[in-house]
C-alpha cells in the first residue's frame, strides 16, 4: 500500500472524541494527535505517545521523548 492510500487510515486510527477524554498520565494536561508519526503529543511532558493498531500506549516508558 502506497503512503497516500495509508494516511486516510493513519488520520482515523484515534477517535475524536476518544482524544477529548484522554490525558497525559504525568501532566494530566491534553494530548495533540500528530497522523504522520502516529502518535499522542503531550507539549507539556515533551512525550510522545505511541497508537498502535488504534490503541493508545499511555505508559510513559513506551513513549518517545521530543527533542527541543
Amino acid at each position: 500500500m502506497s503512503e497516500t492510500q495509508e494516511e486516510p487510515r493513519r488520520r482515523s486510527q484515534v477517535d475524536p472524541k476518544l482524544l477529548e477524554l484522554l490525558a497525559c498520565p504525568l501532566t494530566k494536561g491534553p494530548l495533540q494527535w500528530d497522523p504522520e508519526k502516529n502518535e499522542l503529543v503531550s507539549k507539556a511532558a515533551r512525550l510522545a505517545y505511541p497508537v498502535r493498531d488504534g490503541i493508545p500506549i499511555m505508559l510513559p516508558s513506551e513513549a518517545r521523548r521530543l527533542d527541543d
